[in-house]
């Protein structure tokens, strides 16, 4: 550890500096009263436009993405770059959705998207539903915080569990006192961090291992002197359908999280969230830039750490950091990617206690409940959900949680149906939804459990790509687990609506429902949005 001494006093001093804010926060735009889910868990409802971009744009790159990127390009190559189409396509479909779902949430007071689910379909059931996928789908994706802390703390030599104990300790003080408003503060830091980082990276690295041509052909060398099939310098034709169906399944997926619907719903206008969809493709260049991390690890020769005899590809960057970069802005890297932990952390413990409160508590044991004592509940239950979190790391492999994160994916994906196609019709029926959710989930986890993964020694739950010659096809193709789980989900959904219909047909009634579309902000239509259910 005394070799690291700078690199862990730049980091510490960054550190506090941060958790510092994160307590000032409270008293940032301070409300009267902070004692509500609008307030602690919405930030109000204020955010302007600068504050939403850090605070979401902090959201969704996290410090997982940091490390697992560049550490997926340095094992398996081309597939890696999977995450810059996704997160560039994804952009143009929630500017058609999330401003609608802030349209309605803004006028109705809904907190979570369960909580458009209930009011839209009048489902206790489906929300529910909602609410458990949105939970289980967030709880590993806050433990793969964690991870990239780790990561950082191992490359400084520094062993055992108390750091990142400590360090989640402070996360939740901070978060537990101001809400939403303290990730919304230190993104700004976080995200001006890594901004400079990765561009002191892409030009000081290439400049001393000779150029970006030398690191890809570094990269192809490597690759095609491997037997794995499934790696390579280049797409190959058994990985590109699942390359492709992979990004789309992302894109589609990343803003049906709790947590990216939180910050989207705690910006103040509509046209906030519309310079936003705008301008967080920069997010995406940024994404390409520390993509490029793992080839340039490639290129100099950097080695994972081993531990526990085996080898955790989490630890290429900081590594790469470590023998490119002097000890004092090695430690400003390291203090990047482990606050870039902290604003994700804290907005995916918020989103999940927010559905805790909203759909179970406020549904199931308290219906009576005030602002107040919500927002009292919201607190505790971020706690407990930081509280599982560390659990995970603790006691669980880390490589199970990186195969939670993989089947989250394919679950929130369940959810498009009832949340953003519902957001433009009422056509479907709640039982469709219901029946199509189960049968999606079900067809989901059923691929991830048949599919193997010779590289971690997993015989199931190994990845997210499904060999088609499971399905009897003759060829050696994968594809996306969550597109095809999807696909079941909206089949089983349309039919299981239609029956429906037929059934009230059958009996005399009115099968026929309003197709309703919400009107711009400022229209009065907005506010006569047919919800069949109020909470």
């Amino acid at each position: 550890m005394s070799e690291h001494i700078t690199e862990i006093l730049v980091f510490a001093v960054l550190f506090l500096l941060v958790s510092g804010m994160g307590f000032v926060a409270a008293r940032w735009r301070r409300p009267d009263d902070l004692a509500s889910l609008d307030e602690w868990g919405l930030g109000g409802r204020k955010f302007g436009s600068w504050i939403t971009w850090f605070l979401v744009g902090g959201d969704l790159y996290t410090a997982y993405t940091f490390v697992a990127v560049p550490a997926l390009l340095y094992g398996a190559g081309a597939t890696g770059f999977f995450a810059l189409p996704y997160t560039i396509i994804t952009y143009p479909m929630v500017f058609l959705v999330m401003i609608r779902l802030w349209s309605v949430s803004h006028v109705h007071g809904l907190v979570t998207p369960a909580d458009f689910v209930r009011a839209r379909f009048g489902s206790p059931t489906l929300a529910l539903l909602i609410a458990i996928t949105g939970l289980v789908a967030t709880m590993p994706y806050i433990a793969l915080q964690l991870v990239g802390i780790e990561a950082v703390l191992k490359s400084m030599g520094v062993s055992g569990e108390l750091p990142l104990v400590i360090a989640f300790a402070i996360l939740a003080a901070y978060t537990y006192q101001s809400g939403l408003r303290a990730p919304a503060l230190i993104a700004f830091v976080k995200d001006t961090l890594i901004y400079i980082v990765i561009l002191v990276a892409v030009i000081y690295i290439p400049a001393r291992l000779g150029g970006m041509g030398s690191i890809f052909d570094a990269a192809r060398a490597k690759f095609e002197a491997t037997p794995a099939p499934g790696d390579g310098y280049l797409l190959n034709a058994n990985n590109q359908l699942q390359y492709v169906t992979l990004a789309f399944g992302s894109a589609m997926a990343l803003f049906l999280y709790p947590h990216s619907v939180t910050g989207v719903l705690a910006a103040r206008s509509r046209g906030v969230i519309k310079r936003n969809m705008s301008a967080l493709p920069a997010y995406s260049l940024l994404l390409g830039l520390i993509a490029l991390l793992g080839y340039m690890a490639i290129a100099a020769g950097v080695k994972p750490i081993v531990s526990g005899g085996k080898a955790d590809p989490n630890t290429v960057v900081p590594q790469l950091f470590d023998a490119m970069f002097p000890d004092w802005f090695t430690g400003v890297a390291y203090a990047a990617i482990g606050i870039g932990a902290l604003v994700p952390a804290a907005i995916m413990s918020i989103a999940a206690a927010n559905l805790f409160t909203r759909n179970i508590y406020r549904e199931y044991i308290r219906r009576d409940a005030t602002d107040a004592q919500e927002a009292a509940v919201s607190k505790i239950a971020s706690l407990v959900v930081k509280i599982g979190a560390v659990l995970v790391i603790l006691l669980i492999d880390p490589q199970f949680s990186i195969d939670l994160q993989l089947i989250g994916g394919v679950i929130i994906l369940q959810t498009l149906p009832s949340v953003a196609l519902g957001l433009f019709t009422r056509w479907f029926h709640r039982a469709g939804l219901v029946a199509g959710w189960t049968a999606g989930m079900a067809a989901g986890l059923l691929m991830l459990y048949n599919i193997a993964n010779p590289a971690t020694n997993h015989a199931h739950f190994g990845g997210s790509a499904f060999p088609l010659e499971k399905l009897g096809l003759d060829t050696k193709m994968t594809i996306y687990a969550g597109f095809l789980a999807l696909a079941v989900n909206l089949v089983v959904a349309v039919a299981g609506t239609l029956v429906a219909r037929a059934a009230k047909l059958a009996e005399g009634a009115d099968a026929t429902r309003p197709s309703d579309y919400f009107a711009d902000e400022g229209d009065p239509r907005v506010h006569d949005v047919q919800l069949t259910g109020s909470h």
